[in-house]
Formats: structure tokens, C-alpha cells, sequence
């Protein structure tokens, strides 16, 4: 009886695609989600745990992502320089007039494994607040 070997994607076999996801209108974590599992590959018969099989992910429209329930008013941000006292504070509302790019960003990479890994599929990710962006090159060439 012969046995079928799994298959395993090598990194240099894994082609550089790009996906644009529009946050219209969207939930917040369902716009998360979307955008883990495509920078994770999970969503892609090949995907392989200890390599990075998903694509390259633009999120356009981030400023008009749907905030539910009273999150606005409610959820904090936090931020630390290491020095003592130095322990800064934000409010979602404050983060969604300011950088409504980091909101996006922040959600994702709480989906993503805390791992060296997770931070390089981080850095495949870009956010931008209008439906502008400047990889048009790279999408069109992907598709």
C-alpha cells in the first residue's frame, strides 16, 4: 500500500499575491478576520504552518470601518515608552479621528500569532483611512 506524503509549500514557491479589502461599512472584527486569515494563508489549499503562504493585504476605507455597541467611548488603547509614569492612554474614539488606520492595524495583529512569523505577516499588511492607495501596480499585476 503506498502512502500519499503531504504536501508542504516551500517559501521561494509561494507566489506574491495582493488582495484589497474595502472596510465599508464593515464590523471591525469581521474586517480583522478577513484580513488574518489572508495574510495567515488559511484561507488557500496550499497553506503551511511554518511557512507564510498568504498574500499581501491592502485595506482601503479604514475610516469608515462600523464600530458596535459602545466601544467608541469604552475601549482603551494603551501605549508605554518604559519609562516609569510614561503609561499613555487613548480612546477608541480619540484613535478613530486621528489614525483610523491604527485601529485596523491593531485589531489584525491581535489575530496573528505573537510570534516572529506573526510580525512578518504583519509587515505584509497596509491600512489606509480613504480608498487611495499606491500599490495599484502590485494588485493589478496580482489579479
Amino acid at each position: 500500500m503506498k502512502r500519499n506524503s503531504t504536501y508542504f509549500a516551500k517559501a521561494e514557491d509561494v507566489p506574491d499575491n495582493w488582495r484589497v479589502i474595502d472596510a465599508t461599512g464593515v464590523s471591525l472584527g469581521r474586517v480583522a478576520r478577513q484580513v488574518a486569515i489572508a495574510l495567515q494563508g488559511k484561507d488557500l489549499p496550499t497553506y503551511t504552518p511554518h511557512v507564510i503562504t498568504g498574500c499581501h493585504v491592502v485595506v482601503i476605507n479604514a475610516d469608515k470601518v462600523r464600530i458596535t455597541g459602545r466601544k467608541l467611548m469604552q475601549k482603551m488603547y494603551y501605549r508605554h515608552s518604559g519609562y516609569v509614569g510614561n503609561l499613555k492612554s487613548f480612546l477608541m474614539r480619540d484613535m478613530m479621528e486621528e489614525r483610523p488606520e491604527r485601529v485596523v492595524q491593531l485589531a489584525v495583529k491581535g489575530m496573528l500569532p505573537s510570534t516572529k512569523q506573526g510580525r512578518q505577516m504583519l509587515r505584509r499588511l497596509r491600512v489606509y483611512a480613504g480608498d487611495q492607495h499606491p500599490h495599484e501596480a502590485q494588485v493589478g499585476s496580482a489579479e
